[in-house]
C-alpha cells in the first residue's frame, strides 16, 4: 500500500502539471497505457481478461465508479492546491468503511462515527481556511471520495474471485470508454511535455494500481485503505517546491483533523479484528 501511495504521488505532481489537459482526457491517456500494459501482462500469465460470469456486474461497477471518481480526483488536483485535493480523497476510507460495514457486513464499533465526524469537520473546514478552495470543488473532491469508497468497496468484494489484473483491467476498458466518450467532442492536442507526462501518468498509476488492488485484497478495507495519509506529506512538500503552493497553519489543522479521523479509524478496527 505504501508503494502504491509513492507511485500515485507520482501521478498527481504529473497531472498537476498539466492544467490546460481536461481531465476526463487525462482520464482516457492514463487508462489507454495501463490498459495496454494489463492486456500483455495477462497474456503473459495466461490469465483470461473476460473474468468470471457471476462476477461481471462487480467488475463493471468497480470500472464505473473509480473511472467517475478517478475524473473528480484530476479536476480538483488542477483547480485547487495538491494537498487539499489529495487530503479530500483521505475520505475514501471513511466512505469504504461505511459502505463495507452496510454490504459487506464488516463490524464497526458506534465510537468510529465520531472519528468519522472528525474527519468531516476537517474537510468543512478546508474550505473556511483556504479561500483557494471553492464549494463546488470542495463538493466534487467529498464526491470523489466517496465514489473511490464505493469502487474499494468493489475491490473488496471480489477478494479470492478474481486475479488482482482482471480487476484493474476492468477499470482500465471503463476508463477508457468513459474518457474517450467526453474527450472526442473536444479533444485538445497535447504538446510534446505533455505526451511526455501523460505517459508517465499512464505508467505510475498502473503500477499503484496493481499494489492497491493486491493491498485492499489481503486487508480489511477500513484499515489498509487508511494508509493513503502518508500522500499528504508528499503532496504538502512537492505542492510548495514545485507549485508554490503555500500550505497555511489553517490547511494543516484541517488536514490534521482529516487524517487524525482516519488514524482513529485505523486503531479502532484493529481491536475490532
Amino acid at each position: 500500500m505504501l508503494l502504491a501511495v509513492t507511485l500515485f504521488a507520482a501521478m498527481n505532481l504529473c497531472v498537476k502539471a498539466m492544467p490546460q489537459v481536461p481531465a476526463m482526457e487525462i482520464v482516457f491517456f492514463r487508462c489507454v497505457v495501463s490498459l495496454t500494459l494489463s492486456y500483455f501482462w495477462l497474456k503473459k500469465l495466461g490469465v483470461n481478461w473476460i473474468g468470471k460470469k457471476e462476477n461481471r456486474w462487480l467488475l463493471i461497477g468497480r470500472g464505473v465508479s473509480g473511472g467517475v471518481a478517478l475524473f473528480f480526483f484530476f479536476l480538483t488536483i488542477q483547480k485547487i492546491p495538491i494537498a487539499t485535493a489529495v487530503t479530500l480523497n483521505y475520505l475514501s476510507p471513511i466512505f469504504a468503511a461505511i459502505i463495507a460495514m452496510l454490504f459487506l457486513g464488516e463490524k464497526m464499533k458506534p465510537i468510529q462515527w465520531s472519528f468519522f465526524a472528525i474527519s468531516f469537520i476537517g474537510a468543512a473546514l478546508l474550505k473556511g481556511f483556504d479561500d483557494r478552495v471553492s464549494w463546488l470543488y470542495l463538493g466534487m473532491g467529498v464526491l470523489g471520495a466517496l465514489l473511490a469508497g464505493v469502487a474499494y468497496s468493489f475491490v473488496r468484494s471480489l477478494s479470492g474471485k478474481e486475479h488482482p489484473l482482471v480487476i484493474v483491467f476492468y477499470f482500465q476498458i471503463i476508463g477508457v470508454l468513459l474518457g474517450g466518450t467526453f474527450s472526442v467532442a473536444d479533444f485538445y492536442i497535447p504538446n510534446a511535455m505533455e505526451w511526455l507526462l501523460l505517459l508517465l501518468v499512464g505508467l505510475t498509476a498502473h503500477f499503484a494500481q496493481v499494489q492497491l488492488t493486491k493491498a485492499i485484497q489481503g486487508e480489511r478495507v477500513g484499515i489498509i485503505t487508511s494508509l493513503v495519509y502518508v500522500g499528504a506529506i508528499y503532496a504538502s512538500v512537492f505542492g510548495w517546491i514545485l507549485f508554490g503552493e503555500v500550505v497555511t497553519w489553517g490547511n494543516v489543522l484541517s488536514m490534521g483533523l482529516i487524517i487524525t479521523g482516519v488514524l482513529l479509524n485505523i486503531w479502532q478496527n484493529k481491536k475490532n479484528s
